[in-house]
């Protein structure tokens, strides 16, 4: 298959969690197929933002692929990096809200997992394409800080290295006044959450034509 971006994700591994995160969003990125939501009212629409990418956690941002490499050599690198790379363990995950969606996002100690996203960030950042002129003007209508900004020019991305945030997102930004009723609605639903987060793996995913991602490969981290 062909696509038109590629990605670095932590997806869950099979399991509760990634039942119940491939059922909310209505999309199962790991099989690249519709997942089943429960009915509730207004699941379709506060889920549209972030169905296309599945239940995950970004490492590296989608990028396009320049035209200088291949998928397969992308594929020989992310291969080559999960190999050096150590699992990251933190104490759980809490669903939180950020930036007025909600998340699934890690506690305790962070120094291991950002290791990995930085990783993944800059030593693949020869397979990224440079970012068109329409992308950078989207990310700079959110308003961004002058680092941000400088990392958005360097990366592609203005929320990487120190402004990486890891989570697992849950919705698109939800109104301040329906917060709370998706947060209720959200724990009827959520499986027990792991007292011990472990990332041990990462997912090279790709944009398939109809807009939507899907795994490729999920690599071990053996470092």
């Amino acid at each position: 298959m062909s696509y038109s971006r590629f990605a670095i994700y932590y997806l869950p591994p099979e399991g509760p969690l990634a039942d119940f995160g491939a059922a909310w969003l209505g999309w199962d990125v790991a099989r690249g197929r519709e997942g089943h939501p429960p009915d509730l009212p207004g699941l379709h629409d506060i889920t549209m933002t972030p169905r296309k990418y599945g239940f995950h956690g970004t490492l590296k941002p989608p990028f396009r692929l320049i035209d200088t490499q291949r998928v397969e050599d992308l594929t020989k690198a992310v291969s080559d990096l999960a190999a050096r790379l150590s699992p990251a363990v933190c104490d759980g995950l809490v669903l939180r809200t950020l930036g007025g969606f909600l998340a699934l996002a890690p506690t305790g100690d962070m120094q291991a997992l950002q290791r990995i996203a930085d990783a993944c960030v800059c030593d693949l950042d020869g397979f990224r394409a440079p970012a068109s002129d329409t992308e950078l003007a989207r990310r700079r209508a959110a308003g961004l800080s002058a680092r941000q900004e400088a990392l958005l020019a360097q990366w592609g991305y203005p929320y990487v290295l120190e402004e990486f945030q890891f989570h697992l997102t849950l919705s698109g930004r939800l109104a301040q006044a329906d917060i709370s009723l998706w947060v209720e609605r959200v724990q009827q639903y959520l499986p027990d959450l792991p007292a011990s987060f472990c990332v041990n793996q990462i997912a090279l995913c790709g944009e398939r034509a109809d807009g939507r991602f899907e795994m490729i490969h999920r690599y071990t981290l053996a470092g």
